[in-house]
């Protein structure tokens, strides 16, 4: 009970839904709304981890906080169905270019749209970075090192964890930690990864989830009903949406939906951001504000950067040195399928559910630098299809491995591809609806994230054929972006400094995964949310105003 009332005493946000699935239609009714001629202290651009968190802890400092969002203000039961087809309004479909070697799809695995991000359709995995993660340029000569530790995040961390709350098993790996609630029951699909886990010699645990494993507040249990990408429909998973968004509302905070930012605005003479320039309901306004924070994410928040042009910045906002768009990263994240006799029924739990972090630290005996880890996944019937017939099973073939999905196992990996300067975010010549270029992204692989993928598919195939398996077939993918606007400890080097700020305009920052030198082999939503409550916590206590 002492966790709980901890957590309490700093987010509400569990206590203020209502009794079971829903939404709080009051606190949205009487949110405080304020006028672009106000000043606010903060005006913050997007609603997702970053933004959501930022949103939240200013709010309690007694901040006039407003966050706008490109997309809607979701309400789970009227707008999240259990469809995969009918699930893709929540991703980011407006026009993209992508290019590069390895051009990387962008949409529903690393793309949201709405207040709670890509939160709301992620798989509830929140997995920490390691130490090592924060010094991987000194430690293994490539990436980057962070201008701040990994003991500079712990107590953030730990917060985070506490109000989303992640369930899951004490953790062995990166700094051995506990979870504030007790893991899942696994399906079996992570009985059998725990199986041929066993078997190879590999340890395995169950979690880290974001997914309440029995009441929280006034959040339900998990259903085990499996359509964790497609949103919670009962709000057992976390999301920005409901953990840390009521929390703000029911402390003056305004969240503005349907809001899309085109422009930050920019004082020549004083050298500070004014505000930002956003089209709501197709007028174009503007919000004042002492302070703006960018939390759009690794695509949107450099191409907002660089259409924000000015006397001062001709190639972008921050962009001096032409680090604006530059070192954006993915995740490998290929996928391995196994068949077994008995029917395994994936589908039947949150897609995470065991994990190994064993492959995650650089190995002297390997050719390549940094690794992966490896956890449960569950594709759902369309995604099932895509990876069958990646393998090139097409007609009556196809129709037969639709038909035998219950026996089929999944396991899903996390591939640290390293940040290299050419993969980048710049403006295309395509424009938007509203006249403005739109993100072009070029990327590609270099030799080590290649060798990462062979190693990482090896060793799915390997246990899953250890735990019975008589068929395996792997599907290449990719994840998790970050990077795009990098802390560095100059401006030389990265966008922002360790506390988020901005080098070139001293009340602008930026506070989402874009800001990440590195990417490690973790999830990066709880490492995103503890960089925003490290950096909301400066700005509360005036240590960085």
């Amino acid at each position: 009970m002492s966790h709980v009332r901890s957590v309490r005493s700093r987010n509400e946000s569990a206590w203020l839904l209502p009794a079971g699935p829903g939404s709080n239609h009051r606190l949205r009714d009487d949110m405080r709304v304020f006028d672009d001629r106000d000043e606010v202290d903060i005006v913050i651009v997007g609603c997702g981890a970053g933004g959501s968190t930022m949103l939240q802890r200013l709010a309690r400092a007694g901040w006039r906080a407003v966050a706008l969002d490109a997309g809607p203000f979701w309400d789970p039961e009227r707008d999240w169905v259990s469809d995969e087809a009918g699930s893709h309004h929540l991703y980011w479909t407006d026009p993209r270019v992508i290019g590069g070697d390895d051009p990387v799809p962008l949409g529903s695995n690393n793309s949201g749209r709405g207040v709670g991000g890509s939160m709301v359709h992620y798989a509830g995995y929140t997995p920490r970075f390691h130490p090592s993660d924060f010094r991987t340029f000194t430690t293994d000569g490539v990436g980057a090192d962070w201008p701040l530790d990994y003991a500079d995040l712990r107590p953030f961390y730990e917060d985070i964890e506490g109000e989303l709350p992640v369930a899951g098993e004490p953790w062995p790996w990166g700094d051995p930690h506990r979870y504030p609630h007790r893991p899942h029951p696994v399906s079996g699909n992570g009985e059998l990864f725990l199986r041929g886990a066993r078997a190879c010699g590999i340890t395995a645990k169950v979690g880290p989830v974001a997914i309440a494993n029995g009441r929280f507040g006034n959040r339900p249990h998990c259903i085990y009903r499996g359509f964790c990408l497609q949103g919670c429909k009962v709000n057992a998973k976390a999301s920005p949406l409901i953990t840390h968004i009521p929390d703000a509302l029911a402390h003056g905070a305004e969240v503005r939906a349907d809001s899309m930012v085109t422009r930050i605005g920019f004082d020549e003479g004083t050298g500070r951001a004014t505000g930002v320039h956003y089209t709501r309901h197709g007028r174009e306004r503007f919000q004042r504000a002492r302070m703006v924070a960018v939390a759009g994410y690794s695509i949107e928040t450099p191409r907002l950067l660089l259409n924000s042009t000015s006397a001062r910045f001709p190639q972008g906002m921050c962009n001096d040195f032409d680090q604006v768009g530059r070192y954006v990263m993915v995740q490998g994240a290929p996928q391995t399928a196994g068949r077994f006799d008995a029917e395994v029924r994936m589908w039947k739990a949150p897609p995470p559910e065991v994990s190994t972090e064993d492959f995650y630290e650089t190995d002297p005996t390997k050719p390549y630098k940094r690794g992966f880890s490896i956890q449960t996944v569950s594709p759902l019937p369309i995604t099932w299809a895509e990876h069958v017939s990646a393998q090139g099973h097409w007609g009556a073939d196809l129709r037969r491995y639709m038909s035998d999905f219950p026996h089929w196992a999944c396991l899903g990996a996390l591939c640290e591809f390293l940040p290299l300067e050419g993969n980048r975010v710049t403006l295309a010549e395509e424009k938007d609806r509203t006249g403005l270029p739109v993100a072009e992204f070029s990327y590609s692989q270099c030799e080590n994230d290649r060798q990462l993928m062979g190693a990482a598919q090896d060793v799915m195939e390997k246990i899953l054929k250890a735990a019975g398996a008589d068929e395996v077939m792997t599907i290449k993918r990719f994840a998790h972006l970050v990077g795009g606007a990098r802390m560095a400890a100059d401006e030389r080097h990265g966008v922002v400094d360790q506390m988020c700020r901005s080098f070139a305009v001293p009340n602008l920052f930026i506070t989402d995964g874009s800001v990440l030198p590195t990417q490690g082999s973790a999830n990066p939503a709880l490492t995103i949310m503890a960089v925003a409550a490290r950096a909301a916590e400066r700005l509360s206590t005036g240590r960085d105003d």
